[in-house]
């Protein structure tokens, strides 16, 4: 076995030790923590404000603590089901766009997710210090959070780091919720019901709710920093798709130039980065 071999050994040895250890002390933390039955039967956990699985919850935990942004890093903020893989789709198309040629657009090949990664259900998974060196293939960083405004790390709050934020209306929000988590229901569990989910939804129950809570803290903060952070809605994006990525473009510090609006540029990324291209 050569040195570098062995470096890596020690490495995985010491990610193991401290995962180990950092399992038993969150099996102590979590218990500490308010709980009520989520929508797909598990225990969902109260956690500064907001409700989480405790595997969601671990991770996320792992997240706050550890994490360290870097000034050039995008991160996309949202709730669940309420336009994430689209706008991950825009982002990339609009932030990047100089880095590869149309026809190799990376959209082409691979879903929204694999290319701009969850830190909470991806990069910490199973892992309480990822090494996050090589983990994006672009530059700048483009990552993604459900995180609420609030519990986000420090690092991404106080850097020069930018969050590009979406919400959308709350029904269509809760609509969404209930039919995905139909979806990854236990056939051999009974459905929660529509009224029992829009019973937990309206109280806040809902995994990175309460909705309201999470979306008026990026609203507030987005008022008190507005370059910092981007507040958008998701019906308007889908009215006037073409505007919004014009802002999008220059809050990125990428604008569109009059030979790319002449070429039709903004056009071309509306269309590939469309519902229908995106579900095929």
């Amino acid at each position: 076995m050569d040195t570098a071999e062995i470096s890596k050994a020690k490495m995985v040895s010491k990610s193991r030790d401290v995962e180990s250890s950092w399992d038993d002390d969150f099996k102590k933390l979590v218990q500490t923590f308010p709980k009520e039955k989520g929508w797909l039967g598990s225990d969902l956990y109260f956690y500064q404000g907001f409700w989480y699985t405790s595997r969601i919850l671990k991770d996320f935990i792992s997240f706050q603590k550890h994490f360290q942004a870097f000034n050039s890093d995008i991160i996309i903020a949202t709730t669940p089901k309420c336009g994430t893989t689209w706008l991950k789709a825009l982002t990339i198309s609009t932030l990047y766009r100089n880095q590869f040629p149309w026809d190799e657009n990376p959209l082409l090949t691979f879903g929204p997710h694999q290319l701009v990664h969850f830190f909470e259900y991806d990069l910490y998974l199973n892992n309480p210090s990822p090494d996050l060196q090589n983990v994006c293939v672009y530059q700048p960083r483009l990552l993604s959070t459900h995180a609420p405004y609030a519990s986000l790390p420090t690092s991404i709050k106080d850097s020069g780091c930018k969050i590009v934020y979406i919400c959308r209306n709350p029904m269509d929000t809760f609509i969404a919720l209930w039919h995905f988590a139909a979806k990854l229901q236990d056939k051999n569990r009974e459905s929660l019901s529509l009224d029992e989910a829009f019973d937990k939804f309206y109280h806040g129950i809902s995994t990175h709710g309460p909705f309201f809570d999470h979306v008026l803290g990026y609203w507030k903060a987005s008022q008190e920093k507005p370059n910092k952070i981007l507040f958008l809605k998701f019906e308007d994006l889908k009215e006037d798709t073409g505007s919004h990525l014009r802002n999008l473009a220059m809050f990125l510090g990428v604008p569109f130039t009059d030979d790319e609006e002449k070429q039709g540029i903004i056009e071309k990324i509306a269309k590939i980065c469309s519902f229908e291209n995106l579900k095929e």
